[in-house]
Order: structure tokens, then sequence, then C-alpha cells
């Protein structure tokens, strides 16, 4: 019995075995058909079907149509990433790719195909997530939409073509009478309007009643340096400052060179679409889309050029274009006389800051005429002053302080051929460090705070003479370059301003530092000191020239009897003696300030040291002598005393002294020196 139901049961388990087998073939029947109907359509697909593993980047079968299209062989196709057909969409196709991946499936006809001939071809692309089993991979159907995108945008320029037709046909007559108004009113505009900023202004409302703009500008042509600047500017500005009133752009190779070198108009409708050079992609990325540009003309030559543009395409026409020419030229002439106006107002600002630093100059007592000494040193020295003073070269004086440098700077721009010009003078130690530059290349007007107007530097002073930049060795490393290219190209920028300058200035710079040994502690640019050391002078210390200590002597008595009404006629052997030996750290300067000290202390016909006379029996090499820190303050103490406690007027210290008020407080300042009551 047992045995008859263990057979039952697997008699049972046979026919569910042979059921199974034969659903099993059944299925793998059906996917042989499947297969082959669906080989059957990839193969013949008027669509090109592409298999693609998106991990690999790689392309795993391809049907007949794909390689006609693409123009590919097979096995090329088959060797190729799927990237190489999209390579210049290569964001748009892993977005699309990234976005089927995740919803199973997905469309787009916003990409194109790169074929075997290099042809671009619009596409329509429909892809679905297809397992293979063991990977994932993508098919995607790929058709060929180049007549629809060319039927479709040839539609939509024909719809735009006569919607913009019958607009302008409708409104021509009135645009006509309005333009004439227009015209009208620039003419009233021009006549009582004289500055670049007022005209422009009201211009720029006149022209927004018939042009619609974003942006204008005015572009005045220098044919000398062949290059265009913004003279004006309304509307919206790159935040780059590229387009600021005074930026500059070659004239050659720019989109207005057709306009200024034809003298016609140009009309560009979209940006986008028909930019045809370099600068226009600029434009583009600005958001200009459309512009017109027409020449200035006055008497035969193009000025410049007015300029509107606008953020949206087809926004100008060649009927815009005409009118803006016949705006440019009644705004011609009146740029030309207005550049004439400000040229005269520019030199009459010049001329003001030249006669206002002159007369800063007169105040101080120079004598730079006043060379005294008869020393081989000095004679020497004096040879090399007049050999190169004849010349533009740059001059490099050396020497320790009070040794005259400012004394043989004057004396070689009066012996150059420069001397009808002005010698300008700068201390670059006198400076705060956060002025210097403002002080030699002169700011532009809100440059920085305090900067309420246009100032001049010094070098755009001296434009055409000299100018001495005494203490170059403690000019700031970030100044030195740009003081090196002054040297080099002549030209520089005002703080604040993008406009360069060009100046034509001699350069005679001086110092008490070792500049070989700043340079390699890298407190000095080595070419900055090569270029300045062209011919370098050195001026002796009076210590190495002593025999000339009684001339100056004798000349410092004879010129401060003379200013303090004193007759000092003899100087004591012993006194001479004293001032022989003396090595005068400070040089002739300190030699001065003792002697005037002397002159305001002698009470008879001889001269009187005072204090600093050694006591008997002691050499005057062991004498304890003041400082020239001590006697400055003390002489300063005693003009003030004389004239008293007076700083600034003609009856003052710094009068008296020979400085500026200026000069005068910041030493007192220094010395410890307080005004009394």
């Amino acid at each position: 019995m047992k045995d008859e139901e263990q057979l039952e049961r697997q008699h049972t388990e046979l026919e569910n075995l042979r059921e199974r087998v034969a659903a099993l073939e059944q299925a793998e029947a059906n996917c042989r058909r499947a297969e082959e109907h669906f080989r059957k359509v990839f193969d013949h697909s008027n669509d090109a079907i592409l298999l693609i593993d998106p991990e690999a980047d790689r392309i795993l079968d391809v049907n007949p149509q794909a390689c006609r299209m693409l123009k590919y062989l097979r096995e090329r196709l088959l060797s190729m990433p799927i990237t190489a057909i999209h390579r210049n969409e290569m964001p748009q196709l892993f977005a699309f790719a990234r976005s089927v991946r995740e919803k199973g499936s997905g469309w787009t006809d916003e990409l194109t195909c790169l074929t075997g001939t290099g042809e671009t071809l619009p596409a329509e692309i429909s892809a679905s997530v297809i397992d293979l089993g063991d990977r994932t991979c993508m098919i995607a159907m790929v058709r060929d939409i180049s007549d629809r995108k060319r039927a479709e945008a040839a539609l939509k320029r024909y719809s735009e073509d006569l919607e913009r037709l019958v607009e302008e046909r409708t409104s021509q007559l009135r645009r006509s009478e309005e333009r004439q108004r227009v015209l009208l009113e620039i003419n009233n505009a021009i006549i009582s309007n004289l500055d670049r900023k007022s005209l422009f202004d009201v211009l720029a409302r006149i022209l927004g009643h018939v042009l619609a703009f974003d942006r204008a500008t005015l572009t005045f042509l220098d044919p000398v340096r062949d290059v265009v600047q913004v003279f004006a500017l309304a509307g919206f500005s790159p935040v780059d400052g590229a387009l600021a009133v005074g930026a500059e752009f070659p004239r050659q190779g720019s989109h207005l060179q057709a306009v200024l070198d034809e003298k016609r108009p140009l009309v560009r409708r979209d940006l986008a679409e028909e930019r045809l050079i370099t600068p226009e992609d600029r434009l583009l990325k600005e958001g200009i889309r459309s512009y017109v540009a027409a020449p200035l003309i006055a008497r035969g030559k193009a000025l410049g050029t007015l300029n509107v543009g606008s953020r949206s395409p087809h926004q100008y026409s060649e009927a815009d274009a005409e009118f803006l020419t016949e705006v440019g030229t009644q705004v011609a002439l009146a740029v030309e006389n207005m550049l004439a106006y400000e040229e005269i107002a520019t030199l009459k600002v010049r001329l003001q800051e030249e006669n206002i630093y002159l007369q800063e100059e007169i105040k101080t007592d120079y004598n730079f005429e006043e060379i005294v000494g008869q020393s081989r040193i000095l004679k020497k020295m004096l040879k090399a002053v007049e050999t190169v003073a004849k010349t533009d070269t740059t001059v490099l004086l050396l020497g320790e302080t009070g040794t005259g440098k400012e004394l043989i700077a004057r004396a070689i721009h009066h012996l150059s051929p420069r001397k009808e010009r002005t010698l300008v003078k700068v201390n670059c130690a006198a400076l705060p460090a956060g002025l210097i530059e403002s002080e030699l290349f002169g700011h532009e007007r809100g440059a920085f705070t305090g900067a309420l107007a246009r100032k001049i530097g010094r070098f755009e002073l001296a434009d055409g003479g000299t100018i001495f930049l005494d203490e170059i060795g403690d000019l700031p490393l970030d100044l030195q370059a740009k003081l090196l290219r002054v040297l080099q190209e002549g030209e520089f920028e005002r703080v604040g301003g993008s406009h360069t300058i060009k100046v034509g200035v001699r350069v005679i710079a001086a110092t008490n530092r070792n500049l070989e040994e700043a340079t390699r502690d890298g407190r000095f640019r080595p070419d900055l000191y090569y270029r300045l050391n062209v011919f370098p002078i050195r001026l002796p210390p009076l210590r190495e020239r002593a025999e000339d200590i009684p001339l100056l002597v004798r000349y410092f008595v004879m010129k401060y009897g003379v200013k303090l009404g004193k007759r000092v006629e003899t100087i004591a052997q012993r006194t001479m003696d004293a001032l022989k030996v003396y090595p005068w750290p400070g040089n002739v300067r300190e030699l001065e300030n003792v002697i005037e000290r002397a002159v305001v202390l002698s009470s008879g016909a001889e001269l009187e040291l005072g204090e600093w006379v050694p006591k008997p029996g002691v050499s005057p090499r062991e004498a304890r002598l003041p400082t020239l820190q001590e006697l400055e303050r003390e002489h300063i103490i005693q003009a003030l005393e004389l004239t008293g406690w007076r700083v600034s007027g003609e009856k003052g210290a710094a009068k008296l002294l020979g400085l500026k008020p200026t000069t005068l407080e910041a030493r007192m300042k220094k010395l410890g020196i307080k005004r009394k009551e």
C-alpha cells in the first residue's frame, strides 16, 4: 500500500515537471519570436536606434539607420563613446540622461548630433531604460528634425517680419512727425547746454521719447592715439566699469570701426544671431541684444559716434539709424565746441595749479644760484652737473643729509633746455604713505573719502619740465612700480581714474640712503634703481671739503647779518679753527644753522658762537658739542621768541627761517616745541 502511494506521488511530480519544462520551452520560443520581431524593427526602423551603456559611456549596438544618419561605419560607432556624438553639448546631454534614469524614460528636441562628416543635426530623441539582466542600459530612438527646425525658424522669421512690417507701416507717419519735433528739441538743447553731462542728460531724455534704449553712449575718437573714448553715458553700465566715462578702447577691431572709417551708421538687430566681430560678444554678455551706432561728422571728419542699445532683439531699424545720424549731425558741432571749451578749462585749471605751486615755491628761499666753495672735489662734482644738465638723462643725487641735493637739482634744471618750464619738488619722506600716490599722480573726484574735486598731480604739473624726487629711498614699494612705468613709458593714471595720461618729464632723484643695500634687502626695486642710476652724482660731505668751510662761514655771516639787520665784521681765529675741525654730521645745513644762531647771539662786530665753543684747555674734538637736533630746537625757539611766537605771516617765524608754516609746525611738533601763551 505504501509503495503504491509513493509511486503515485512520484508520478504527479513527474507530470508537474513536464508541465514546467513545456512552459519554459514556450516562454523561450516567445522570447525568440519577440527578439526576432525586435531585431526586425531595430534593423528596418526609419529612426536611428542606439543601445547605450551610460555607466561606461559606450554604444553597445546601433541599427543601420543610425549609421546612415550619423554617417559612421557600424564598427566605428561601436568603438566611440556616446559623448563624442554630443561633445558640444555635454551639460545638456548629462542632464537629459540623468532625467531618463530617474523617470525611466524621456524625450527632448534640444540636442544635436555631430556626424562623421562634421555636420550638426538637430535631433528629436526618445529614450528609455531597459534591464539586460547583468546591467541596466538605455535605448534611444533618434530622428533628424533638420527640416522641421528650418521650417519653424523660417515661419518664426516670416511671422516676425510680417508683424514688424505692419507695425512700421502703420506708425511711419506718426514717427516722422515726432522725430522732426525731437530734432527741434535737440537743437534747442544744444544751444542751452554747454557741458557734456547736462547736454547728454537732456539728449538722452529727448531721444528716449522716440527710441527705446537701455543704454546710450557718446564716444569720441582720438586720432593721434587711435583710441575711442567714452565721452558720456546714460542707462545701465557693466559692474566692471568697462564703459565708465573716460574709458578707452582701440578703434582698430572695435564694433565702431566701420562707423568711424566709412562714416555711415550700423544697425545690429539681434546679436545672438548676427554678431560678426569679437567685441560684440562682450555687448551680448552685458545684455545688449540690439544696437544702432551713428557717426558724428563735422567738417567731413568723424569725431565719434552716438550709440543706443537695447536688451531686446530687433529693437532698431534702418529708419532709426537714419534718424540717429541726423541727430549726430546736430550733436557733432556741439561736441567739437564742447571739447574746445573743456580743453580751455583744463588748461586754465592747470595754469592756476602751476601758479599756486610756483607761488608756494617762491616763498621758500632756495638760493640755487649760490653754490659756495673752491675745493677740487666740489669743482669735479659741478663739472658733472654741467655735463648732464644739457641732456634729458635721469640723474640720481647721492649724499648725506644737508649736502645740498636740492640746490644741485635746481642747478641742473636751470642749466637745461627745460629751464623755461616748471621745476616741481616732492619730498617722498615728508608725505604720508596714504597721500603720496595722490600727490604724485593726482586723483579723480570721489576716488577716496575726502576727494571732493579732481586734483592734478606733481608729474602732470611738471609736464615739459623737471620733477625732483627727494628722499626717493623712502618711496613705498607699491608706488615704485608705478614710478617705474612713468620713467619707462611716460604715462600713468590718476588715482580712481582709467584715462592714461602721457607726460614728458625729466626726473632728478635724490637720497641719503644706500639704495644698493636696499635692493638686496628687498626694500627697493632693483629695476627702478637701475633706471634711476643712469647718471649718479655723489655730493661730497662737508668734512671732505674742509677748505670750503671758511668761505661758507663768511657767506652765511653776511647772509644772516643782512637778514637780521646786524653788522658782524670779524671772526676770531679760534672760532674759525673750531668750525674747521668739527666733523659736521649735518653738513652744510648744520653749518648754516650754527652760523645763523651765532649771528642772532652776536651783540657786537665779532661772531659769537655762545655755548657751542669748546671750553679752554679742551680740544675741539674732545668737546661736547650740541647735537644737530638740539641746535635746530634752540634755533627755532629763538626765532619764535623774536617774532612773539607767531608762526605764519610776513612777521612770522616761518618767514624768518625760510620755511613754509606747515613745515615749521611739523618740526615744532617733532622737537616737542609748544607755543607759549
